[in-house]
């Protein structure tokens, strides 16, 4: 598991961040840029070579594709999800951005 942070500010209040991603995978890259654009902290936790840290992801989702994303006690989903919500106007929001 790795700490991904970029600098940027964030709010004290700003919720936990993570994403289960995997290697060689486009939609957690995406997702990660995405992230960093916002000046996001996020914990990277790549499943690669843990199974057990995978189960825990579908555990944790109820889905099996990549990245899986958490903010706070909430499951975004994909990287689709997360760029709805902020295509939304939504994700600055839950991520405790002000704008």
């Amino acid at each position: 598991m790795t700490k991904d942070t970029s600098s940027g500010d964030v709010s004290d209040k700003a919720p936990t961040v993570v994403m289960y991603t995997r290697g060689f995978c486009g939609y957690c890259s995406a997702a990660r840029k995405l992230l960093k654009s916002k000046g996001v902290e996020f914990t990277d936790i790549d499943t690669t070579l843990n199974a057990e840290v995978r189960r825990e992801m579908m555990d944790r989702s109820g889905r099996q594709t990549f990245p899986q994303i958490f903010i706070g006690d909430m499951h975004v989903g994909g990287y689709d999800d997360l760029a709805a919500l902020d295509k939304a106007g939504k994700l600055n929001q839950l991520l405790g951005l002000d704008n």
